[in-house]
């Protein structure tokens, strides 16, 4: 039975193998638990370039509803750029037009202490997006749900596009653009606005399940 014992403790310790492979954390700069899987990657880099450009204003729409608990399935963002806001002296304005996403992403900022740096706005992206007067650093765009829908994905593509035309006129030469959830079927969120966005002189700089795109003219030796 020795070899059942063996055979059995390399499954399992394999099993563990696989499951700490995948893990993809932020730690230091998050605690090592969360796993933020397939956005692991692009908000390092982001984080890294808004370091670079010194960001003082982060625009996210489609707020963070389940908190760090969902690290793995909705990235948390949030959080994410609220403790990056807390240690940088930024600001994050998340929005969302659901008063129960507000209200749970709101138990999650008061719970890490980040009510300075982070305010949760309860009110349509687009409405929010039109009237915000400031030059945005940062533009997260991850609203209106997609599904296997056709019709869904259609109105979340032109629903993005129309977000990055209401905020467009306050993105300077070197705001940051982040679009979730690209790598889905059709397109994903930012199919429309990304097509736009490349139209208007922008350059995608990471494409994977999240886009990340810079003007075309971003340069590291203008901000030296």
């Amino acid at each position: 039975m020795d070899w059942f014992i063996w055979i059995l403790a390399l499954g399992i310790f394999g099993f563990f193998l696989g499951k700490f492979i995948k893990h993809k954390s932020l730690y230091p700069f998050m605690p090592f638990r969360y796993d933020f899987r397939k956005r692991r990657n692009t908000f390092l880099k982001v984080m890294d370039l808004m370091k670079t450009i010194k960001a003082k204003t982060i625009i996210e729409t489609g707020t963070s509803r389940e908190g760090l608990h969902g690290a793995k399935s909705n990235g948390a963002a949030t959080i994410v750029f609220g403790k990056w806001a807390k240690e940088n002296e930024a600001f994050v304005h998340s929005v969302d037009i659901s008063e129960d996403s507000c209200k749970n992403a709101q138990k999650e900022v008061d719970k890490q202490n980040l009510n300075e740096f982070v305010k949760i706005h309860h009110s349509d992206s687009l409405i929010f997006l039109e009237n915000f007067k400031d030059k945005v650093d940062l533009l997260y765009l991850d609203s209106y749900d997609y599904s296997s829908d056709v019709e869904v994905q259609k109105k979340s593509q032109e629903h993005h596009l129309l977000e990055f035309k209401a905020i467009e006129s306050r993105l300077h030469q070197n705001s940051i653009v982040l679009i979730d959830d690209c790598d889905l079927p059709n397109g994903g969120k930012g199919k429309l606005a990304i097509g736009y966005m490349l139209e208007k002189n922008w350059k995608i700089v990471m494409d994977a399940y999240q886009v990340l795109l810079l003007r075309e003219d971003f340069s590291f030796d203008k901000l030296q």
